[in-house]
């Protein structure tokens, strides 16, 4: 649904696991919502996935035109905790911020997120999930864009152990 004149992007903030049951309510009375996903890399039983996410947990946009739309009825709709207002005004976003989010989808629709950043042999990283998570260990070789060879300490020597680029951020 396109955004209609004189309509603002405003935020709602919607109960846990509840994004698209708000955005559909909210369809359903008429908004215009816009809720940014992007596609998530999951790995489980030596199976590497992709699953959509939310850009912004617990939160989407709405465009409000709050001279012309019963917007307080936003409030009572299924899976919105609330809407995110300043004094008793919804709370606007800048265009910009909403057509720099859409600029960046893919043809799928999700949003393209910036690649993180290639690590190199000797760097210091901190493992962020997992076996041995809060470790500090060397970056060995970062060859592969999926994966990762680094030393850990482990009982007095150094071992090399394959992590997902994805477990590891600088130290």
């Amino acid at each position: 649904m396109a955004m209609e004149p004189g309509s603002r992007w405003c935020v709602v903030q919607t109960q846990v696991n509840a994004e698209a049951k708000a955005a559909a309510g909210l369809v359903r009375q008429g908004f215009s919502t816009y809720f940014p996903r992007y596609q998530k890399r999951r790995s489980h039983a030596r199976k590497i996935e992709l699953v959509p996410r939310p850009l912004f947990p617990r939160y989407l946009f709405v465009a409000i035109d709050v001279a012309a739309q019963r917007w307080r009825a936003i409030q009572s709709t299924l899976g919105v905790s609330h809407l995110v207002c300043v004094g008793d005004r919804p709370a606007a976003v800048e265009n910009g911020i909403i057509d720099a989010l859409k600029s960046r989808e893919d043809e799928a629709g999700f949003v393209a997120l910036a690649r993180r950043p290639a690590f190199s042999p000797g760097d210091k990283v901190r493992i962020v999930e997992g076996a041995f998570v809060d470790s500090i260990a060397l970056v060995e070789d970062a060859s592969d864009h999926h994966r990762v060879a680094v030393l850990l300490n482990l009982l007095g020597r150094q071992v090399r152990v394959f992590v997902g680029t994805g477990l590891i951020a600088a130290a």
